[in-house]
This record gives C-alpha cells, structure tokens and sequence, in this order.
C-alpha cells in the first residue's frame, strides 16, 4: 500500500535530495547515516518503555524516511548501483531488525505476550525479501503481497508511538501478531507467484504432448 506511495515521495524529496548531493554526499552515505540511526534509536529509547517508545518512534521516523532520499539521491545523480542496491536491501534487514528486536527486548519481562508477537515479525517478516529474492534469482517478478515492508513498519510504528502515548500494551501486542500473519500471508502470496510461473513453464510442452497425440 505504502509502496504506491513512493513515485509521489520521491518527487517530495527531490529537493532536499538536490541539497545533499550539492554539498557532495553519496547516497550510499545516506543510506548507512541511516540505518545507524534507525538502529540507535529501537535500542536506545525503545528498552526505556513509557513515553519513551512514542519519542523513539519520532526519532526512528526520521531517519526512515532516508529510505526514500537515497533512492531518489541515487537516480538524480546517476549513481545507481548494484552496490547501492545491495546496501539499501541489507540494511533495510538490519534497521527491521532492530526496531523488532528491540520491542521483545523491551516486552520480555514486562509483556512476554507482546515479546513473543515482535519476535513473530522479525522471523516471519525476514521471509519476505527472501521470498521476492528468490523468486527474482529464478527470473520471477515476486513483487507485491498484502503487507510489503513499508506497510508493516508503518503500522508497526504508529502501534508503538500510541502505547508510549498511554494506550494500553495490548494494542501493540495485537498489531504486532496481525502483522506477523499478514508478513505469512504475502511469503505465500510471493510463492504462489512462483507456482504459476512454474506451471507455465511446463504448460507449453504439455500442449505440444498432447497435440503431438492428436
């Protein structure tokens, strides 16, 4: 869903995008100041619960969005890569990582519950990319699904702001076990993509088999 997003984002952020690259940075720079900073603040502010998690979502948020000037940093400037593009999707595994991790970290003692629902989306949410990957590895678009990363971290976030506002943890903990099912759901969407492509592979000669008999 948020994925649709990204032609409109990327013309917002063509501006600040224009800025940096006069100033002479790199897009993979961005995309490292990043994750570093995605990854500084799931560990810093989410172990401190409270009100906390709600600023470390905003802290997050900000350094998030650095998904999309490095992209749009990357085709202004004529620098994409297959280097580049190697880093974006690593380190997009690491930033999830991160923020996922740092809420069963965080719920453990207090809510195992709402643990065991973030570790559901760091393990069934690492399967996505995968999937895609894979499928892209054997000549197949795996593109799509009903919860894309972009989706699931959105919706991840504003759970957790909203309980660092005062909601009760049970929100989370709910939000986190849908998105969890919903990661499953597009790894089987992704695999169905690949069972059709396979079938189409041998459909050919199967019709040239059964002409040939005729």
């Amino acid at each position: 869903m948020f994925g649709k997003l990204r032609p409109l984002m990327g013309r917002l952020w063509a501006a600040p995008a224009k800025g940096l690259l006069r100033l002479g940075v790199h897009p993979n720079a961005v995309t490292i100041v990043g994750t570093i900073g995605v990854v500084f603040g799931a560990c810093f502010f989410f172990p401190q619960g409270g009100i906390m998690l709600f600023w470390g979502v905003l802290f997050i948020t900000f350094f998030v969005v650095t998904d999309m000037l490095d992209g749009t940093m990357a085709r202004l400037s004529g620098k994409e890569s297959r280097l580049g593009a190697y880093l974006d999707s690593t380190l997009d595994r690491v930033a999830d990582a991160a923020i996922f991790g740092a809420l069963v970290w965080t719920f453990r003692v207090e809510d195992s519950n709402t643990a065991l629902a973030a570790l559901l989306c760091v393990t069934l949410g690492s399967f996505v990319p995968y999937a895609r990957a894979r499928a892209e590895g054997l000549g197949i678009d795996a593109k799509g699904g009903i919860a894309e990363r972009s989706d699931r971290l959105a919706i991840g976030l504003v759970a957790t702001a909203l309980v660092g506002l005062g909601l009760p943890v049970a929100v989370l903990t709910w939000t986190l076990y849908i998105l969890a099912i919903l990661a499953a759901v597009t790894v089987v969407q992704r695999t169905m993509a690949v069972v059709r492509a396979n079938r189409a592979d041998f459909a050919p000669a199967a019709d040239a088999g059964d002409a040939a008999a005729r």
